[in-house]
């Protein structure tokens, strides 16, 4: 639809010209008084103008589904204007419908496009080096294993690797986050973000079809065609309802008429019973408003998998939500070295030597912050990886130990150690000792760094009413350390994966509709048994995205209070709208069977009724 506007779009246009030559005649026709078959001839001409695609639209869907629908009801009544010749009100009642259904229609149209003008983001074309020559070719053309540069200023075309290079990527149009991300040797980039400093040499890993912007365009579409549970309610009622108004309506006709009744009075009656009774808000207000607030999730990073999830994400009374990777940043750091024998340095470089081989989060860790204490080697044999303690190696012809407190139980100052060391227990931080067998050296000082979002989380989850609860195999003292630092008060510790599961259970028999934060790999048992379960880092869609009811694209736990606002603010917005939609109908339809209606004042109030409705709708597409 590009940059069409509403007064452009074809229904719209249609309804506003006929609406326009309507009113031109209808002014020349007072003082000129043309016979009847001319009004006939004009007035059902710009009928037909101004209504043709809701008709159409009756004829087509009645046939293909064999349902009695809304345009149904509309056509019959316009049908049955004719039969009592009423031509000016044939006219206004199509042209009115048809402008009311146009713009319903381009709002529908402008809110599921939006979220395309996301491929705008991505390049047109992109700059490729094939021979050893650098050429630009359309972006469409790009192959995975073609290598491209993005200069600064530049969007990055498709998802890639950074084999040559360094800058900083603004990543918003994926994450939502504003602060630049740095890029080196080794890097991912993803399609559509922008370049900043520095050139990069790209390596493809995806087409231009398939790329992570591609992909969650896709999504979101197809969350925008997934139903609630109220809309699905809805329509049912609407498949039994619109039968009963044109079976209504016919009553209306027939038994009065049968008591002595004016055919021509009650058959008016009926008519505007038709239009005053046709529930089009009630039918619109459901589905708008789950395309607005699915959208406006996407554009944000939030990935909601259809309109159930989002309307179970407005009754969401608790988060669980796992630590390691969650709450903290999942990978240690030494935040201190206690030496008990000797300098820091040593005790250091004695734990590098043995963990250097080692693959554990830890050991890494420990590595890392070594440094080049660590360059200078040593004899090392025999490393063993003690699984659940640490590990052993000789180091120099002497055997050292690193791991947990149990690896030396020669060690006489062992119980001293530990009292000295409590205070950092208590703090949550996790000890790795260093030493032989008899003597223990010193211990190294580890966490799991908080991640600076999560008090924020934790503050805007209680600021909405909402209880979190937090969910974690680590041993209690961590956890509970962690839960201390964001403000969480109930924690269960020490679960495995099936356990959560069976917490979440009773976590939903305690509060209600339960939604679980987790990676969305280690928490899929729970993810999968939580009313809505929310995957975070899940940017370039991968298999989060599956086990998960909503995704978080990027790394920031915000965007979970952000996707609970929006639910909450969706599902606001839809009971408003179907009470506001059941009251019309309560007003209008006695109205309408007392006489005290007019066709084209049912046909005004039926079609802003509408209009309000698609409009309350579109707010959820709002902040």
């Amino acid at each position: 639809m590009g940059e069409v506007v509403w007064y452009r779009y074809g229904p719209v246009r249609n309804a506003l010209i006929s609406a326009t030559l309507i009113l031109a005649f209808f002014l020349m026709a007072r003082p000129l008084k043309p016979p009847e078959w001319l009004e006939a001839v004009v007035y059902l001409s710009l009928a037909a103008l101004g209504g043709f695609h809701w008709m159409k639209e009756a004829v087509e869907e009645t046939l293909k589904e064999r349902e009695i629908n809304i345009n149904l009801l509309m056509l019959v009544a316009v049908l049955g204007l004719a039969l009592l010749r009423v031509w000016e009100e044939i006219a206004v009642l199509s042209v009115l419908y048809g402008a009311a259904e146009g713009l319903e229609e381009y709002a529908f149209l402008k809110t599921r496009l939006s979220v395309r003008e996301l491929l705008d983001l991505t390049p047109k074309v992109a700059h490729v080096i094939r021979d050893g020559k650098e050429m630009t070719v359309r972006a469409e053309e790009l192959r995975v294993g073609d290598v491209f540069i993005v200069r600064p200023g530049e969007s990055v075309p498709t998802d890639g690797v950074v084999i040559k290079g360094h800058s900083l990527v603004d990543e918003s149009s994926i994450t939502g986050e504003s602060e630049l991300v740095e890029k080196r040797e080794g890097s991912l980039v993803f399609a559509g973000t922008m370049n900043h400093e520095g050139a990069l040499e790209v390596r493809a890993i995806a087409t231009h079809e398939e790329n992570s912007l591609a992909k969650i365009v896709h999504l979101i579409e197809e969350a925008q065609e997934k139903k609630s549970n109220t809309q699905i309610l809805v329509e049912r009622f609407g498949r039994i309802y619109s039968p009963l108004v044109l079976l209504g309506a016919l009553a209306l006709l027939v038994v009065p008429t049968l008591f002595g009744g004016s055919l021509t009075v009650w058959a008016r009656r009926a008519i505007v019973f038709l239009v005053a009774a046709s529930p089009c808000a009630l039918v619109i207000s459901t589905p708008i408003t789950v395309i607005a607030a699915v959208g406006r999730a996407g554009r944000l990073g939030v990935l909601v998998k259809g309109g159930m999830h989002l309307e179970n994400l407005g009754k969401v009374k608790v988060v669980a939500v796992d630590k390691t990777g969650t709450l903290t940043k999942g990978k240690p750091i030494v935040t201190g070295v206690v030496a008990f024998r000797g300098r820091e340095d040593d005790v250091l470089r004695k734990a590098c030597l043995v963990e250097k081989y080692s693959n554990h989060p830890l050991a890494k860790a420990i590595c890392e912050r070594a440094g080049r204490v660590c360059e200078k080697e040593g004899d090392i044999a025999d490393f063993r990886s003690l699984f659940g303690y640490g590990a052993v190696a000789r180091v120099n012809g002497t055997t050292y130990y690193v791991g947990k407190i149990g690896l030396f139980k020669k060690a006489k100052q062992r119980e001293l150690l530990l009292a000295q060391l409590e205070n950092f227990k208590a703090e949550g931080k996790t000890l790795v000792f260093v030493g032989t067998e008899e003597e223990i050296d010193g211990a190294i000082v580890l966490e799991d760094e908080l991640r600076p979002d999560a008090r924020e989380f934790v503050r805007g989850l209680r600021e909405m009413g909402v209880e979190t609860v937090m969910l974690t195999g680590d041993n209690e003292a961590t956890a509970k350390a962690i839960a201390e630092k964001v403000g969480i008060k109930k924690v269960m510790a020490n679960l495995k994966p099936e356990e959560k599961q069976v917490m979440i259970k009773r976590l939903r028999e305690e509060y209600g509709v339960v939604a679980m934060v987790g990676d969305g790999v280690n928490d899929a048992p729970a993810l999968a048994e939580a009313d809505v379960g929310i995957a975070l880092k899940t940017i370039g869609v991968d298999v989060a995205v599956e086990t998960a009811d909503v995704a978080i694209v990027g790394d920031n736990l915000t965007k979970v209070v952000q996707a609970l606002e929006i639910g909450k603010k969706a599902r606001r917005i839809t009971i408003q709208n179907l009470f506001f939609s059941a009251a019309t109908l309560a007003i209008l339809v006695p109205l309408a069977i007392f006489g005290t209606l007019s066709i084209t004042s049912a046909v005004v109030v039926h079609e802003v009724s509408e209009l309000v409705a698609v409009l309350n709708g579109l707010r959820a597409s709002k902040s």
